[in-house]
């Protein structure tokens, strides 16, 4: 596995070693050693454990994010898509970080077999780029609802520029997310 870090170095996009041969593909898809080693090498620190997975299908267009768990339940997240495609987004939320406010964007797709590893103190979303998208995410913390909080999609402090598809499918839920100023001061 190849971590590379992001424009946000606590932000890794993760390259999974494939082996190809005539009866199809194999790879390793999560080993925690390994993980935790390549971590270290970016003077990154070692996740908590992941406890919880969980996995959506979505259909093109459709945009969920941008979500978020407060502590004491903030999560960490490893993410992936195993059928499809999206763009996936991971916020900097942590007020005294460098880069407070600023945004990862990569593709991730069946294809490319890409991984996200996405810090506590982000929040995260995606849009499916094709029909009968399967994303799967790790967490290092088990969903509690009363941490549940969200950020727009489309605050303009944020600057995300999402790709341009035909039909945006966005829940109620996710249009009526504050914007980050008003989330990070409502304790959202």
């Amino acid at each position: 596995m190849k971590l590379v870090q992001t424009d946000i170095p606590d932000v890794v996009l993760i390259e999974p070693q494939v082996f190809n041969d005539e009866r199809g593909w194999f790879m390793e898809s999560f080993n925690e050693g390994r993980f935790h080693s390549e971590l270290s090498k970016l003077g990154l620190p070692q996740p908590r454990r992941f406890v919880q997975d969980n996995q959506s299908c979505s259909m093109k267009g459709v945009l969920r994010g941008l979500h978020y768990q407060r502590a004491p339940h903030a999560q960490g997240k490893l993410v992936r898509v195993t059928h499809g495609a999206v763009f996936d987004v991971a916020v900097d939320i942590r007020e005294n970080s460098p880069t407070f406010k600023q945004h990862v964007g990569v593709l991730l797709s069946a294809d490319n077999r890409r991984m996200l590893w996405i810090p506590e103190g982000f929040a995260h979303g995606f849009v499916a780029l094709e029909d009968n998208t399967h994303f799967q995410y790790k967490t290092t913390d088990y969903y509690v609802r009363d941490c549940e909080a969200a950020v727009c999609w489309s605050d303009p402090e944020l600057s995300i520029v999402w790709p341009e598809l035909e039909i945006l499918i966005v829940n109620q839920k996710d249009q009526d997310a504050p914007l980050l100023s008003v989330s990070l001061w409502e304790g959202n």
